[in-house]
């Protein structure tokens, strides 16, 4: 049986003090940024995708829970990582436990790299075919990191063709004031509009003059460069 031990280990001997500078800076867990009080110790993903392979089947849901809420970038993404595998080929009962797990500690979620690995791939895919109101209680909450997971979770609903509670989202979030939440809903109405795209355009003639403009550029940045102006100059 693998312990958070093992896992914290061979992520030490991958540690680079140079990448952690520029985590830190990229990930701005530096004073004053959305990441502060956070450490990195400079593991890169794919290298801390190849510590989740060796040891998603013998960590425990309690190792990856002590991993999740621990005060290392690389340990928390790590254990999402892990928790991922376990909800992919988990029978229900495991994958519920995961989903749990996973709502549980939210505030330790709290980058958007952490969101974005773990939200599309959990609770997405659980709440496709079940209630869906704890999207709109993520929606509400203080916490920014739970309304970019409420709205990260709807990639889930857009890859299977349903886009309602990704316009829901969207719509209730349209002011959100934190950029992470802009730039995620304008990402989730593009992946909407590489699907349908008329689907996105219906939305964005409703919306667009009022919406923030980080969220217009991401929602548009798959446009043609002529109607991309034509929505940022405010034109239908």
């Amino acid at each position: 049986m693998a312990t958070p031990a093992d896992v914290r280990h061979a992520l030490g001997r991958l540690a680079d003090p140079v990448r952690a500078a520029g985590s830190s800076r990229f990930l701005q867990l530096v004073p004053g940024g959305y990441g502060e009080g956070d450490r990195a110790i400079g593991v890169s993903v794919p290298d801390q995708r190849r510590v989740a392979a060796r040891y998603w089947r013998d960590l425990s849901l309690a190792g990856a829970a002590e991993l999740l809420t621990g005060g290392v970038h690389e340990e928390r993404l790590t254990s999402l990582f892990i928790l991922v595998r376990r909800f992919a080929r988990g029978d229900e009962e495991e994958r519920g436990r995961v989903v749990r797990l996973l709502l549980d500690n939210t505030d330790h979620v709290d980058n958007w790299d952490l969101v974005d690995s773990s939200a599309p791939y959990i609770l997405g895919p659980w709440l496709i075919d079940r209630d869906r109101s704890v999207l709109d209680r993520l929606a509400a909450s203080d916490l920014v990191w739970d309304r970019r997971i409420a709205v990260m979770a709807t990639f889930a609903f857009i890859r299977v063709g349903d886009f309602d509670w990704t316009f829901r989202l969207a719509e209730r979030l349209l002011h959100d004031p934190h950029d992470l939440v802009r730039k995620a809903v304008g990402w989730m109405l593009r992946e909407v509009g590489n699907r349908d795209r008329a689907a996105e355009e219906e939305f964005l003639a409703r919306h667009h003059r009022v919406m923030p403009r980080v969220m217009l550029r991401y929602a548009i940045e798959k446009f043609e460069p002529q109607r991309r102006k034509e929505y940022l100059s405010g034109l239908d």
